[in-house]
């Protein structure tokens, strides 16, 4: 009798050796995309942080070179706007005198000027007054009459000059064979601007290898050009090897070419050989190649075994995983067993209750948070007025200006009833508005006529609510700080625009500067953060109430006035209030 086995069925793969070719097909691909993609983005990225480099680089070398012709203007301009100077090189004098000026006065301040410079240059000095002695050769510093110069054409054709800004960087005199350039200026008596009249020319001579000590190819690797272009693109200096010769046109791949302007009209222009890169890149391509082989046999021979393990098991767990990604956490697997595969099942099971019930907690948790931070937020307003309202009130009481006080304790009242509002976070804007109104007639019985008000409210806004109190703590603000004399004009708009609601509080009062804003709306420290406590407060609780792109934007001038704007959305009332009214002129 022959005993017969089960046949397996033919075209049958069992699940392991599916999954092993998927994970084959799956590791050749992606270990080949990843090898292109990596080399192609690392090339590319390569380049690009090489033009970063020399960029950075390049301007670093732009800053040192600028550090020292502002450096020359500097001092330049500290000759130029010397009064005691000026006036010391336009008398006529003679005898003691002038021994005096030039060794007290004239002398002295050329020698400090020509040492303050850190670095070698030389001052001369050209005079119309020729009582002033010239003094020469000296190492830094030389007194010439304009004799010397007058017919020189770099003098003749020199621009006329606006008052504290003409100066010319140029070769002049023997700085072609010094291998220099020239800063030069007119000295002009500035005790009379308005009638500006030369007394003379200055002129600082620098060596070229002296101010363009930082322009070194070899910051930017062997085979590099640094050179430095005029407006007319002559070269002024270079560095390296120049083989294209200035202001010609270079294939992009054979260098990559950095330029960056500089004030005096001069240009920097770095190029470096794309060579280096390539052969970096040669070696970091031959590299990714290994490691995409490398990585191709280590995963096979991880994923024969990998795949036979999980293959029986992963197929539960991804199903009630895959359900608990749809949200229904309420589907379980069923597993035996004693290996880690019943723990996860286990974890799994429980994970799916607790899932459920955190997200219930939490939901909870975050609108009770909201809430509370909401709340301590409204809580910490401060009406530090009070006192002074009930002081105002203690004076009329004690001159028996009855009126007045009965006029003022009723305004008081209102205020408090409509600030304290049952309790509630979001208001009419109408209630907001009057809110605002009571707390300026409060304020009107204090500063009588030296207080003028206009309201300017939009018809429009009525149907939408607000977070309450967020237009008096302004208006307080404007009382307490901006006075500029002994009148104050304060405009309280408000206007929908599109879906936003805008609130202006305007004043014409002193202003302030945008380094004192800055200060009030993001303070880096301890001492700031006392200032503007209540603004930020305010900015605060729109953004909690709204979200971040709601808040207090301020704007101000120095003498002109202020003008705070608040942005909050155009959200309806649930309830509509029984008639509105408007506020036109206060």
């Amino acid at each position: 009798m022959l005993s017969s086995k089960p046949r397996k069925r033919l075209g049958y793969i069992p699940i392991g050796y599916k999954l092993m070719i998927s994970y084959m097909i799956f590791i050749v691909i992606l270990v080949s995309v990843n090898g292109y993609v990596s080399n192609s983005m690392y090339d590319s990225s390569m380049r690009k942080q090489t033009r970063m480099n020399i960029q950075g680089t390049v301007l670093q070398i732009r800053d040192n070179v600028a550090y020292k012709t502002d450096d020359l203007t500097r001092i330049s301009s500290l000759l130029y706007d010397d009064y005691n100077l000026v006036e010391y090189l336009r008398r006529k004098e003679s005898g003691k005198e002038n021994d005096y000026r030039m060794r007290q006065i004239i002398i002295p301040k050329l020698e400090n000027a020509a040492k303050s410079i850190g670095f070698n240059q030389r001052l001369n000095i050209y005079l119309h007054n020729e009582t002033v002695h010239e003094v020469y050769p000296k190492q830094t510093y030389n007194i010439y009459h304009m004799k010397r110069i007058k017919d020189k054409a770099w003098y003749t054709d020199f621009p006329d000059e606006k008052y504290g800004l003409t100066m010319v960087w140029m070769q002049v005199e023997e700085d072609a064979e010094e291998e220099g350039i020239s800063l030069i200026r007119r000295l002009v008596d500035t005790l009379n601007p308005l009638k500006v009249e030369e007394l003379g020319m200055m002129r600082f001579s620098v060596p070229l290898k002296e101010l363009f000590e930082s322009v070194d190819f070899e910051k930017l690797g062997e085979g590099s050009v640094l050179t430095v272009i005029d407006s007319s693109g002559k070269v002024m200096y270079a560095s390296g090897e120049f083989e294209t010769g200035a202001g010609a046109e270079v294939e992009d791949n054979r260098y990559i070419e950095i330029k960056e302007k500089m004030r005096q009209g001069w240009t920097i222009v770095a190029r470096v050989p794309v060579t280096i890169i390539a052969q970096e890149a040669k070696k970091v391509t031959t590299f990714i190649i290994g490691i995409c082989v490398l990585c191709f046999f280590l995963f096979t021979f991880a994923g024969v075994f990998i795949s036979r393990y999980f293959s029986k098991r992963i197929t539960k767990f991804v199903s009630v995983l895959n359900a608990f990604r749809e949200g229904d956490l309420h589907k379980r697997i069923a597993y035996r067993g004693k290996d880690e595969f019943s723990q996860i099942a286990t974890a799994l099971n429980g994970m799916g209750e607790d899932v459920g019930a955190l997200i219930n907690k939490v939901y909870l948790a975050q609108l009770q948070k909201k809430e509370a931070e909401l709340e301590m937020l409204q809580m910490q307003i401060n009406p530090h007025f009070l006192y002074n309202t009930l002081s105002s009130i203690n004076r009329l009481a004690k001159f028996g200006e009855n009126e007045k006080l009965q006029k003022m304790v009723v305004q008081l009242g209102k205020f408090y009833r409509l600030t304290l509002n049952s309790g509630r976070t979001l208001i009419p804007i109408s209630s907001e508005i009057e809110q605002a109104n009571a707390y300026l007639d409060i304020q009107k019985v204090k500063y009588g006529g030296r207080l003028e008000v206009l309201f300017d409210v939009d018809a429009a806004v009525w149907p939408y609510e607000t977070i309450k109190i967020i237009l008096q703590p302004f208006i307080e603000n404007v009382l307490k700080h901006a006075w500029s004399g002994d009148r104050i004009h304060i405009r309280i708009v408000a206007r929908k625009e599109e879906d936003e609601i805008h609130y202006r509080i305007i004043d014409d009062g002193m202003g302030m500067p945008m380094r004192k804003i800055e200060e009030i709306l993001n303070p880096v420290n301890e001492s700031e953060s006392e200032t503007g406590y209540g603004i930020r407060n305010i900015d605060q609780r729109i953004k909690l109430q709204y979200g971040p792109e709601y808040g207090v934007s301020i704007f101000s001038r120095r003498g002109v006035g202020t003008t705070v704007l608040m942005r909050i959305p155009a959200k309806k009332r649930k309830i509509q209030a029984k008639g509105t009214s408007g506020l036109n002129a206060s």
